[in-house]
């Protein structure tokens, strides 16, 4: 509203210039049209600054330092998902460490803790789903079992070895 009557001002002084002097009307008019260019011009180059926001962690996630450390092995270590690639890492002994989640098959919660205890590879349980660790993981599918070959910068052995 401030815009419309400063215009409507603009637009009077035009107006207003021509009967005064001629001459100097035409200046008055040429001027006020480069103003009005001028902020036409100004108004598209300001840019709107976006703010960061910083998203809060879950309950779930403050609980769970283990889901941190599982997310810092998947990006910086060397691990696998799925059981059929825990069973055969449990059966070469060549994982450092399993996760396992909590609504796994007990078929394959059974072969893999065999596995692990005849190779002393440490055993974690994931309090969560199936879906839950797969999220964890930044993965979109469901995943049950977790081997770690390399944990990379990640503190997850440390935390295995607490447990």
């Amino acid at each position: 509203m401030v815009k419309l009557m400063a215009e409507d001002e603009e637009i009077e002084e035009k107006t207003e210039a021509p009967n005064d002097e001629e001459a100097g009307g035409e200046e008055a008019a040429q001027t006020a049209e480069a103003n009005d260019a001028a902020e036409g011009e100004a108004a598209p180059k300001k840019k709107k600054v976006r703010k960061v926001v910083r998203r809060r962690k879950s309950k779930k996630e403050k609980e769970q330092p283990i889901a941190a450390a599982i997310r810092l092995a998947v990006e910086s270590g060397k691990v696998e998902f799925g059981a059929r690639t825990g069973l055969m890492a449990g059966i070469m002994g060549k994982a450092k460490l399993f996760v396992i989640a909590s609504n796994t098959p007990d078929a394959t919660r059974t072969k893999i803790t065999g596995y692990a205890k005849s190779s002393d590879i440490p055993l974690v349980d994931f309090e969560g789903s199936t879906m839950d660790l797969g999220s964890v993981c930044g993965k979109p599918f469901p995943v049950s079992v977790l081997s770690v070959f390399d944990a990379g910068s990640s503190p997850i052995m440390e935390l295995a070895k607490k447990k």
